[in-house]
């Protein structure tokens, strides 16, 4: 079976030399997905800094940003984005094993982040078309419109990690969750 390569971090040199610092100093491990992006170290960068600029300057709180990534995971079939997010959910955002599993599925125990759960999972399954109705139920819920474009962001940031990690074939590098499971 055909893979793409990953790059190395130890034989990285100029621009991916750095943003694998960046990764490793973030995330403490340079992951097999941020290898794969550094084929194109312009996908690397990017990809970190709209990270980087929707989790320090975005509105969404962090156990909802790893939700949206859960539910992501789960809808794509991306074994290695939902082994990612389980672990970043539970052990960095601040969701339980129980809320984390119920997220995959696009359910929050909290109103307003099942409102965004809803949403995401209208935006992820309708690849982006959304009525004027489930626009009104977000807004009624309390979600303004920036959060509502950070929503769409992170879905469609989470399509590309799911579509690339399957198109890449990565090995799962954290610990092990099929979209098959729970």
């Amino acid at each position: 079976m055909h893979s793409l390569h990953t790059v190395e971090p130890e034989s990285a040199t100029g621009e991916t030399a750095a943003l694998f610092t960046a990764t490793h100093q973030e995330l403490g491990i340079v992951p097999n997905l941020a290898r794969v992006m550094a084929n194109s170290p312009a996908v690397l960068k990017g990809y970190l800094g709209v990270v980087g600029a929707l989790s320090t300057r975005g509105t969404l709180p962090a156990h909802v940003r790893e939700s949206i990534a859960l539910l992501v995971a789960q809808e794509n079939g991306s074994d290695y984005c939902l082994s990612v997010h389980m672990f970043r959910g539970t052990k960095v955002a601040g969701l339980g094993t129980d809320e984390a599993t119920r997220a995959r599925h696009g359910k929050a125990d909290d109103p307003w982040d099942a409102a965004v759960l809803d949403l995401a999972a209208v935006i992820v399954r309708n690849r982006g078309a959304v009525t004027d109705e489930h626009l009104a139920a977000a807004q009624r819920a309390g979600l303004s419109d920036g959060q509502i474009v950070e929503v769409v962001a992170h879905v469609a940031l989470n399509v590309f990690t799911t579509y690339l990690a399957t198109a890449a074939r990565i090995d799962v590098d954290w610990p092990l969750v099929r979209h098959t499971d729970g």
